[in-house]
């Protein structure tokens, strides 16, 4: 506790952010080494060399961006904002057509030299968010003119929605769903939300029935519908993971001593959560709970005490984005959601994913300390501060 209080003197921004990042990545470090086991074995070599290492660089590297990120002040984010945008577009078409083919999807792509995998809707998620907070706090004058405000938001979201929504269905509608979150928040009319919520559902439709992997999206509904009706190799994922919760009890097995890593095809990134339980128990699986309930509280305090509308919509997104993808891929490990590809924040392996999640808490600790900065100014000048 000394080194992390040591740790957080040198911080700006919520101290209570700041510790439910480092929590989470320790967490993270330690079920990574335990559900990496199975995958170092079959390679012929350790964890320690081919995983452990590559993932502890990741979650270093994506400290020192939440640091970076988190002294840049969040205004920046506005210009910025505009240029992943005309970055993430393009870049969203290459993969659709020219994407690295993983697990049936196309949602790389390579870096030229050095080889690794980028996963392009991450930055989509992160560009989109910080774009719609810019437009909304742009025109709230006439926020409710449909040829200013409305064809531009309405326009970008559906556009990155179709073509994050090719691969990743999963990551779209959530995406999706913060956006209209951000658009209530940013007083769009319920008629203009209507409309958007229309044209998302009949590009839905049309992915789901039409789209490339409409097969696969069809029988992963049906397997968490009709379980009993579906061959064992279509719930298998789901089956596996049930066993990691049901044999974790309370207390769980022990950190290591995951029998169902052996069995489950991404212990280590989509089911990480059922690996957590499965050592850690109902007490483990309470702790990350309570790690994102807490991280939602304190950023929905940022976003009421922001003196901006910018910063106020920058954090509404980015924190409803983290907590709704966690929530999510804890879902589908306790099997009250069809099999998807989330990563859960923070925790899950994996370079793209924890590089562009840890810029995003960055961002909102980059608000919260414009809000600290603000609050330190009133008691200068002599005004009574709130009380928490």
């Amino acid at each position: 506790m000394i080194a992390i209080n040591q740790i957080l003197d040198k911080t700006k921004g919520d101290r209570w952010i700041w510790l439910i990042i480092i929590l989470l990545s320790l967490i993270s470090i330690l079920t990574v080494y335990s559900a990496t086991g199975t995958y170092a074995y079959k390679v012929n070599k350790t964890v320690e060399k081919v995983l452990l290492t590559k993932h502890l660089i990741f979650v270093i590297m994506g400290i020192g961006m939440i640091y970076i990120a988190h002294l840049l002040d969040y205004k920046y984010y506005a210009g910025i904002s505009k240029v992943l945008m005309i970055i993430t577009i393009p870049l969203l078409f290459y993969t659709a057509v020219f994407g690295a083919n993983i697990n049936e999807a196309s949602r790389w792509v390579k870096i030229p030299v050095i080889g690794l995998t980028f996963q392009t809707s991450d930055l989509a998620k992160l560009a989109l968010i910080t774009f719609l907070a810019r437009m909304l706090t742009k025109k709230q004058e006439n926020i409710k003119d449909v040829k200013e405000a409305f064809v531009p938001i309405m326009g970008s979201v559906c556009v990155v929605f179709a073509l994050i929504a090719w691969a990743n269905l999963s990551t779209a509608i959530m995406l999706f769903g913060v956006s209209i979150l951000l658009l209530i928040i940013g007083r769009i009319s319920i008629k203009q939300i209507s409309i958007v919520c229309a044209g998302g559902a009949v590009l839905l439709l049309f992915i789901v029935f039409l789209g490339p992997r409409a097969g696969t999206y069809k029988s992963r509904v049906n397997s968490f519908l009709h379980p009993e009706m579906q061959n064992s190799d279509k719930t298998y994922q789901a089956d596996q993971s049930k066993i990691a919760l049901a044999t974790g009890g309370v207390f769980g097995k022990g950190p290591g001593n995951s029998t169902q890593r052996n069995f489950l095809p991404h212990p280590y990134s989509d089911f990480i959560f059922a690996i957590i339980v499965e050592e850690y128990g109902l007490i483990g699986a309470m702790t990350v709970i309570v790690l994102y309930l807490v991280l939602l509280y304190r950023c929905v305090r940022i976003v009421t005490q922001s003196p901006k509308a910018f910063g106020a919509l920058l954090a509404a997104g980015l924190s409803f984005s983290l907590t709704i993808q966690a929530f999510a891929n804890m879902a589908v490990a306790v099997g009250l959601g069809p099999v998807t590809g989330v990563p859960l924040p923070l925790v899950s392996m994996g370079g793209t994913s924890m590089i562009f999640t840890s810029i995003a808490f960055g961002i909102i600790l980059s608000v919260s300390r414009d809000v600290e900065e603000n609050s330190n100014k009133k008691v200068v000048v002599g005004e009574i501060p709130a009380i928490d």
